[in-house]
Formats: structure tokens, C-alpha cells, sequence
């Protein structure tokens, strides 16, 4: 008998694990938020340099858009809209009497002066802190320290809650990221802004893991993968909500102080939910998690079963798990095994690829040239139709299938963008909406399969390897923007090989459709075992049937004497 018995000793799916659910949707929510907030809080607005002794009162020649009068100041390019990065050395009142300036050559410089910003666009950290021209790498630099600071955060809080527990760790992050988030609404300048976001990465990297983790271990197996897709329709719907908060809360230092105190919420009710019982025995804490356990049985209704549990009972269950498990988990014991080391590296790649192309599509909408908030609002609609196809295809094709099916899928469709030309903008946007949404899919996947993959002694760890992965992949994407600059082909074709790289590893990947969550390593390292030999077993015999289907048939021949 292992824990998963024993949760449906206590009423399995019951009202506790119903109220811990919805309850851990909020923390979703505000992920889903605070993952694509620089989309607004760093739009770029459309800008010119500031002409030179040009004041603030002078709007007849700063004005973005200001017609005739601003091309003495300011140069047309290509599209006959101002130089972004350039104005003329002094100014060419001729300019006005002539209709073709196109053999005109006149000299220009950079802006010296600073720059003038569409005033009808939202303020943001661009036009507050002149990210643009020759700064404009600042952005995407911007938002590499952000995933950054979730590369850290899946290493120092999957570690912190094997060690110190899932509801110790999970506060911990709740309070980190009110500090951080809060203080960076308030930043002086683009370092300390910085800074911050690098502790707000690390607060929402230790809330995410830590939160799902702490549902998933409450819930039966029949039902994880209901509530996994529950937690990833919330991520995607906190989209939306971050697109609507968008459009109505303009200044991006608002937008960033509200969904950062919106936090105190999750630490009011964080209080009362219990410690992970299966956490408590399998680190040989007996007594809290029998306490633990019965309370969730009288709150189930099953008070009268919840009494029959006593700390003889579950460690004559458990003990066979308890005994082979280590006090203080550590990034190392994920490689303990063969088995174990083999289904590390191979889910760390699927997230890799996960977290390197989906950020890479969707964090630079605003490169397709339309409407930023609608566009957004396409690239987050699109999770809700793909999520639930993958929410399907694992419970009837299994965890492993649909993981290579969708990698593949958004593989394929990323490259073919890299061979579209510039007027077919919108056909490249609606691939792009196919393979984000794929990619979207391919997330919800992982978070269970990962889950159902790694044991209990190290499922945290191993839940904060793969985050750590996909954070790792979410950085790199950012710096290929900037090497995009210079090769704008680039970008395509990384963030789709990439993908198919993870399909083909993932292929030596176990099935863990239906079957209840491992306790210890050597389960794991069974489970994986048993796989390889069915495996070897079908191998063996298809070579055989091949074989004797290329010898001739035997031919009977009946003698008649």
C-alpha cells in the first residue's frame, strides 16, 4: 500500500482537494500574468530624435507626426516615416518647396538631443529610460535578467522545498515576490529595475513549482491530469487578464505595482493549507502527516477512516519507500541511476525546447506590425483550443506521444517561416499562432508528465530541473533577438530545430499514463528497466517475423506409395 492508497482511504478526490485546487488557480493566474507583463510595460512607441533646441512647449516641431514642418528637422525612411535614429546636422528649410528630396544629400547625426515619443501610446521602461537606436538591446537584455532570475529561482527553491517543504518554500516565494515586484514599480533607474526583475523571476520560478507540486501530491492519480489541465487553462487565461489590465492601466509602473500586490492575496489563504502529507513521510515526519491526513479526512467525510490512521500504520505502509529514501535531497541524486539519468537529460531537453521557442514567439508580438493588444490577445486565445487537444491526446495516446507529436508539430511550422517573404506577414503570424499554441500544449504536458516521471525524494528537484531548463531555453531566446538584428533568419530557424531535437530525445522517455506516482528511485529505476526490456523484447521479435518472412516456406509433400 503507498501513499496513493492512502489518499483514497481518505475520500481521494473530496472537498479538500477540490478547494486546494481552485484555490492554487490564483497563483497560475498571476503567472500567466507577470511571463508576458514586459510586452506592455516595454513597448516600443513610435519616436523621432529631438530636434535640435527644441524645448518641451515647442510641439509645432516635436510631435510625432507633425507633417510637413518635421521634415526640416528630421529625415523619411524607406516607408516615408521620421528616422528613428537620425535627424539632419541643421535645418533644410527647402525641403518644403520641393515634392522629391530623394537626390537631395544632406548631412545627418544621431540624436543628440534625446528623442520625442508618441504621447498616445502607454508610457513604458522604453520611452522612460530611452531604450532605443543604439540602446535598444537594453530591452531584450531587460527581459533575459527576468528569465534569469527563473533560471536561479528552479535551482534555489526546488532545493529549498525538498529540504524545508512545499508550504515553507511556497511563502517564502509569495514574499519575495511582493518585495521585488512592488519596489520595482518604484525603480529609479533601468538598473535597479533590473535587479528587481531578477528577484521577481526568482519568486515566480519558486511559486509556480512550488504550488503545483504541492496540488499534485494531494491529488488521486486518476485526477492529475484534470487538474493539471486546470492549472495551465488558468496560466493562459491570466493572459488575457494581462491584457486587458493592459489596456486599462496605461502607465507601466501602475501595471507592474498592481498584478505584484495582487500577491498578498495567495499568502492570506497560504496559511491554512497543510503541509504535503506524502513530503512529511517520506521525510520520516510520521506524526505531522498523520495529523495532516486526518484533517483532511474529516473535511472529506471521512473522519471515522482518518481516525484508523496512526503513525504504526502508515510507516508499516510506507516503510519500504521511507527507508530508501535520503534526508537531503540534492541536483546530484537526479543522476544517481542510470534509469534516473537518462529520463533527467532527456525531459530537460523537452523543456529546453519548450521554454526557448515559446518565448521566442511570443514575447516580440509586436513585430507583426498590428495592433499590440489584440495581437497579444490572438497568441493567448490559441493556448485554450490547443491545451485542451492536449489534454485529450494524454489520456487517451499517453504522456509520451503527445509530448513528440506537439514538439514536432511546432518544429515544422517555425521553419517554414523562415522561408516566407516580408508580404506575407499575416500567413507568418497565423503559423506562428500555431506553433506557440502547440508549444503552449507541449508545456501542459510536461508539468504532468514530469511529475509522474521523477519520484517523491526528488520530484521537486526534478520539477526544478525542468523549470531551470526551460528558463535557461527563455534566456537564450532573448539573446537570439539580439543576434537577430543582424540575422533575421536566424530566429526561425533556431526556434525551430530546436523542437525536433527535443521530439527525437524524447522518444526514450517511459509511459506513465495510469500509473501511480514513484516513491523512491529504485521504483523509478524499475519502472525504466521493465520499459527497456518490453522494448528490447518488441525489437526482438519484430527482427524475427522480418527474418522468416525473407525465408522461402517450407514446401509438404505428400508421397502416395
Amino acid at each position: 500500500m503507498g501513499f496513493s492508497e492512502l489518499l483514497h482511504t481518505i475520500g481521494g478526490m473530496g472537498k479538500f482537494q477540490i478547494l486546494q485546487t481552485a484555490l492554487m488557480m490564483f497563483p497560475a493566474l498571476l503567472i500567466g500574468c507577470h511571463n508576458f507583463l514586459q510586452n506592455f510595460t516595454a513597448i516600443t512607441p513610435e519616436h523621432h530624435c529631438r530636434p535640435a533646441n527644441w524645448t518641451n512647449g515647442s510641439h509645432a516641431l516635436g510631435g510625432v507626426g507633425d507633417g510637413d514642418l518635421l521634415r526640416v528637422f528630421i529625415p523619411l525612411d524607406e516607408d516615408r516615416k521620421p528616422e528613428r535614429c537620425l535627424r539632419f546636422s541643421e535645418p533644410h528649410w527647402q525641403i518644403l518647396s520641393l515634392n522629391d528630396t530623394s537626390s537631395l544629400s544632406l548631412d545627418t547625426e544621431v540624436c543628440l538631443d534625446g528623442w520625442v515619443y508618441d504621447q498616445s501610446v502607454a508610457s513604458s521602461i522604453v520611452s522612460e529610460w530611452d531604450l532605443v537606436c543604439k540602446h535598444k538591446s537594453l530591452k531584450s537584455i531587460a527581459q533575459s535578467i527576468y528569465m534569469m532570475g527563473q533560471l536561479v529561482g528552479a535551482t534555489v527553491f526546488g532545493i529549498f522545498s525538498d529540504r524545508c517543504g512545499r508550504k515553507t518554500a511556497l511563502r517564502s516565494g509569495i514574499l519575495l515576490m511582493m518585495a521585488a515586484g512592488t519596489s520595482a514599480a518604484f525603480s529609479p533607474n533601468f538598473l535597479a529595475y533590473c535587479v528587481l526583475r531578477f528577484l521577481s523571476g526568482m519568486a515566480m520560478t519558486g511559486i509556480i513549482i512550488t504550488s503545483l507540486c504541492l496540488t499534485m501530491e494531494w491529488t488521486p492519480t486518476q485526477r492529475r491530469t484534470l487538474v493539471n489541465i486546470y492549472t495551465m487553462y488558468m496560466i493562459t487565461l491570466g493572459q488575457v487578464v494581462l491584457t486587458g489590465l493592459a489596456y486599462l492601466i496605461r502607465p507601466w509602473r501602475w501595471l507592474q505595482g498592481t498584478l505584484s500586490v495582487a500577491y498578498v492575496i495567495i499568502l492570506l489563504y497560504s496559511w491554512g493549507l497543510p503541509e504535503s502529507a506524502c513530503w512529511l513521510i517520506t521525510h520520516n515526519k510520521l506524526d505531522k502527516a498523520v495529523k495532516n491526513l486526518q484533517a483532511v479526512a474529516t473535511l472529506n467525510g471521512r473522519k471515522e477512516q482518518g481516525r484508523k490512521l496512526t503513525p504504526e500504520v502508515v510507516r508499516l505502509h510506507m516503510q519500504e519507500d521511507t527507508a530508501a529514501i535520503k534526508e537531503t535531497p540534492f541536483l546530484l541524486d537526479l543522476f544517481r541511476t542510470p534509469g534516473l539519468r537518462r529520463t533527467t537529460c532527456c525531459i530537460a531537453l523537452g523543456w529546453f525546447s519548450a521554454g526557448f521557442s515559446f518565448f521566442g514567439l511570443g514575447l516580440d508580438v509586436q513585430k507583426f506590425g498590428f495592433n499590440i493588444y489584440w495581437t497579444q490577445l490572438l497568441f493567448t486565445v490559441v493556448d485554450f483550443p490547443m491545451k485542451l487537444l492536449t489534454g485529450l491526446s494524454m489520456g487517451y495516446f499517453g504522456r509520451r506521444i503527445t509530448a513528440i507529436s506537439l514538439q514536432l508539430a511546432a518544429g515544422c511550422v517555425i521553419l517554414v517561416t523562415s522561408f516566407l517573404p516580408q508580404d506575407l506577414n499575416t500567413f507568418k503570424m497565423i503559423l506562428c499562432l500555431f506553433g506557440k499554441g502547440s508549444l503552449a500544449g507541449c508545456f501542459s504536458c510536461l508539468y504532468l508528465y514530469t511529475m509522474e516521471l521523477f519520484p517523491t525524494e526528488v520530484r521537486q528537484t526534478g520539477m526544478s530541473a525542468g523549470i531551470f531548463s526551460t528558463r535557461l531555453g527563455s534566456l537564450l531566446s532573448s539573446l537570439v533577438y539580439i543576434l537577430g538584428n543582424h540575422s533575421p533568419v536566424l530566429q526561425p530557424v533556431m526556434f525551430g530545430l530546436v523542437p525536433i531535437l527535443a521530439a527525437t530525445a524524447g522518444s526514450f522517455l517511459i509511459e506513465t499514463n495510469n500509473q501511480p506516482l514513484p516513491n523512491t528511485i529504485q521504483e523509478t529505476e524499475k519502472r525504466v528497466k521493465m520499459a527497456r526490456d518490453k522494448q528490447r523484447n518488441v525489437s526482438e521479435n519484430t527482427t524475427k517475423k522480418g527474418l522468416a518472412s525473407l525465408l522461402p516456406e517450407k514446401t509438404k509433400v505428400k508421397c502416395t506409395v
